[in-house]
């Protein structure tokens, strides 16, 4: 799954911080959830049902225990993928249970320097990484394929990031940077061997990303310095609207990081619950917004919450994962705000009067040859 806003004190942070850093990662439909846990060196994969009434744990333990840097992603079918550095080569493996053993399906490796897991497929099924170079990035299918990891595309430019554009797992948005310019946030078609088009661009000069994009109401949540200096922002896709930058979500010495979006508001992106990491001096807790209101809801973390994991049910509750000596597996809810709506809220200018390129306009043809 780049991802927060940061004000100037925390900017040297900016390129760390993404979505789910706790190492905690939640299946397409919500119903699984990974980690590596355990203590010291002696860690291990462990899978989360969380579906069901209660949520519960499943230890995944191989003969050995895992590197720190082994990343693991959920699969929709309880499924577990895990990456491993292995000698400067990436390895990838299935992992599930079987009675009291875990099973082990190896599914090949990449050889690449630098290699970066993509969010969770929308099909549940398939899991994608990045390769990125300084003049290209390649964009691998590295489990749901048939042989293997696969190479899908070749994107010009360095790109990072990650957020998926519709429920299908066939358009991907990318923050991509050419010959040491400004990065730009942009749609890949992964139908069309990585067809690029333009998707955000506030002013010609400033760095875009996109951060979040809910697909059932078109909600946006951008970083961007256009304003000056790195800013958290919301727009709607498709909207001839501008960007926003909404005061309340700018905070002194703090990293804002959104992680979650309240789902199934359609054609009301001003309604949806936003679910916000801050990062300060006295550590991290929780914020809550919507875009129809003017202020930011700071509310404690529960104890042991897995910093930036977290998702939202449809009638606006969410669901924060945590883990402590007492309660290893557990799930806080935290109700969403009631906010007075701001008056014409949809029709606020922004602090700069530039429109973001809406994906209705980058059509699937015509589009930047990927090679």
């Amino acid at each position: 799954m780049t991802v927060c806003a940061i004000e100037a004190a925390a900017e040297d942070r900016a390129e760390d911080d993404v979505v789910g850093s706790s190492g905690f990662t939640i299946s397409a439909d919500g119903a699984y959830a990974a980690r590596l846990a355990g203590d010291g060196e002696a860690l291990f994969p462990e899978r989360w049902t969380l579906d069901g009434p209660e949520p519960y744990a499943v230890p995944l333990p191989l003969g050995q225990p895992e590197e720190r840097d082994a990343e693991v992603l959920p699969f929709v079918d309880g499924r577990v993928l895990i990456r491993r550095r292995v000698a400067g080569r990436h390895a990838f493996s299935l992992l599930y249970p079987t009675g009291p053993q875990t099973g082990e399906l190896s599914l090949g490796g990449i050889e690449s320097a630098e290699l970066t897991m993509l969010p969770p497929s929308p099909d549940g099924v398939s899991a994608y990484a990045l390769t990125p170079g300084h003049a290209s990035t390649g964009v691998w299918l590295v489990a749901g394929g048939s042989f293997g990891p696969e190479h899908v595309a070749e994107v010009p430019g360095r790109c990072s990031g990650g957020v998926w554009l519709d429920g299908t797992g066939r358009m991907l948005s990318l923050d991509q940077q050419l010959d040491g310019g400004p990065v730009k946030a942009v749609a890949v078609d992964l139908e069309r061997g990585g067809e690029v088009s333009p998707l955000l661009q506030i002013t010609e000069d400033s760095d875009d990303r996109l951060l979040l994009a809910d697909l059932d109401s078109g909600l946006l949540l951008v970083r961007s310095n256009a304003p000056g200096h790195d800013r958290l922002g919301w727009g709607v896709l498709g909207s001839l609207l501008p960007v926003r930058f909404p005061d309340c979500l700018r905070l002194a010495d703090c990293a804002v990081t959104p992680f979650a979006v309240q789902p199934g508001q359609v054609l009301m992106p001003e309604n949806c619950a936003v679910a916000l990491r801050i990062d300060g001096a006295a550590g991290s807790w929780l914020g809550v917004w919507r875009p129809s209101g003017r202020r930011l809801h700071q509310l404690p973390a529960p104890e042991g919450w897995l910093a930036g994991a977290g998702l939202w049910s449809r009638e606006g509750v969410l669901r924060l994962p945590y883990a402590t000596s007492a309660a290893p597996c557990g799930v806080a809810l935290v109700d969403g705000p009631e906010d007075v709506c701001a008056p014409n809220v949809i029709t606020q200018p922004s602090q700069v009067a530039c429109k973001p390129v809406p994906l209705q306009q980058a059509p699937l043809t015509g589009r930047t040859s990927p090679g």
